[in-house]
């Protein structure tokens, strides 16, 4: 497989530089983090504090082996009667990606997870916001080589950030197609 960094240098900043018109290498947009997110409140509201601590346990550790890096529990920062919900109950998981970790994350997700994912016909370009970044949603965490679909209890669908430092929609746009995103024309 290919590294994200040998891309981003050998093609995405020649050609970053000559489409934007950047004096320098500096200034060429580049991602500086990866999240995943997933809230699992649905799945355990109305369980007792076993279940639920069971469920929070299954899912932490899928993100965790799909990221390849310990997943953060997030709780509840109030309580709302409607929904089940009581203050400081755990209700997601979330992991950041940084350096390493996330090229490596990248690559195996542009390559492998969203050519899996079902029904996939590419990455609507609306998904990018006036920023540049990146938010995709992931009905199925199965479509990730990490997690045995066999083995799996609960499928649950994930968030996934792909924060840039570019400073418009079009740069970041352009900076994901470049690093090989399957993108929509």
């Amino acid at each position: 497989m290919y590294s994200l960094q040998e891309k981003f240098k050998s093609e995405v900043i020649p050609t970053m530089k000559e489409k934007f018109g950047y004096k320098s290498v500096m200034a060429v947009p580049k991602i500086k983090k990866v999240v995943l997110n997933i809230g699992f409140g649905k799945q355990v509201s109305g369980k007792t504090n076993d279940e639920q601590r069971k469920i929070a346990e299954i899912i932490e550790n899928d993100i965790s082996q799909i990221a390849g890096q310990k997943a953060v529990l997030t709780k509840a920062k109030g309580s709302i009667s409607s929904f089940k919900l009581r203050q400081g109950q755990v209700i997601g998981a979330k992991v950041t990606l940084r350096g390493r970790k996330m090229d490596d994350f990248l690559v195996r997700f542009i390559n492998i997870a969203l050519p899996r994912s079902r029904d996939f016909q590419g990455l609507n370009p609306k998904a990018v916001d006036k920023n540049g970044d990146l938010t995709i949603g992931i009905k199925e965490h199965i479509c990730f080589p990490e997690i045995m679909p066999e083995q799996v209890k609960n499928i649950f669908g994930l968030e996934i950030i792909i924060a840039t430092d570019a400073k418009t929609k079009e740069e970041g746009l352009e900076l994901l197609k470049l690093l090989g995103f399957p993108i929509k024309a």
